[in-house]
């Protein structure tokens, strides 16, 4: 079993309707703007190797995936099917709603490297979650976890909604030391500048974070 890291009352949601409810309609959306998903995409061309077998955790109808890049069995998950089966790039998929259950449906060490884009907010239970996906990974595999300021307030958890950028960067390092079995994350915080061009046509750029760790071999 994980360390816990939050209190009860940090996991929290504003809407406690069941997740399944929440997510019943698709939305065929980007959640994130054009520059924090180029960015995340070159932050997986880093990490991710050609064959390479990939679960999409949390995923939708979008993985950010490098196009150029050849990989094996890509497995992804969700909560909303018609979101999952639009994705080209998944192999596979399962709906599980993972506040209600924690295991995943999946053998252990099956996985080169396991990917949580703008989606960590929302679990109530991370620590096991995270511990699922230590489980998943192979030996020396890699969790990589990314997000900006957007969210679904009424889903995150309270804890993430009063934290700020950094602060909820330190959270995912929390969730990364409550499970052994992975090493001490890398984080990446950047805030991008708005070219004075661009500075009257719109609001500031998402700001990028992300942390990912290996597993022990």
């Amino acid at each position: 079993m994980p360390d816990s890291v939050l209190p009860e009352e940090e996991r929290t949601q504003q809407d406690d309707r069941p997740d399944r409810a929440f997510y019943r309609e698709p939305r065929l959306v980007q959640h994130v703007d054009a520059q924090f998903r180029e960015r995340l995409t070159e932050l997986y061309h880093q990490h991710l190797g050609a064959g390479d077998d990939v679960l999409d955790l949390m995923s939708s109808w979008v993985s950010h995936l490098p196009d150029d890049l050849d990989l094996g069995r890509v497995a992804g998950h969700g909560m909303n099917e018609e979101e999952l089966a639009t994705n080209e790039r998944l192999t596979e998929y399962f709906v599980q709603d993972l506040n209600a259950k924690h295991m995943l449906p999946l053998e252990e060490a099956t996985f080169d490297a396991v990917l949580c884009a703008v989606s960590v907010q929302y679990l109530q239970r991370p620590e096991r979650v995270f511990a699922e996906v230590a489980r998943v990974l192979r030996p020396g595999g890699v969790f990589v976890v990314s997000f900006s300021n957007r969210m679904f307030a009424q889903k995150a958890i309270r804890a993430w909604r009063t934290a700020s950028g950094s602060g909820r960067l330190g959270l995912v390092e929390q969730y990364f030391a409550a499970v052994e079995d992975f090493r001490a994350p890398t984080t990446v915080s950047e805030s991008p500048l708005v070219p004075p061009t661009q500075r009257f046509l719109g609001g500031p750029p998402d700001p990028f974070y992300a942390a990912y760790a290996r597993t022990r071999k």
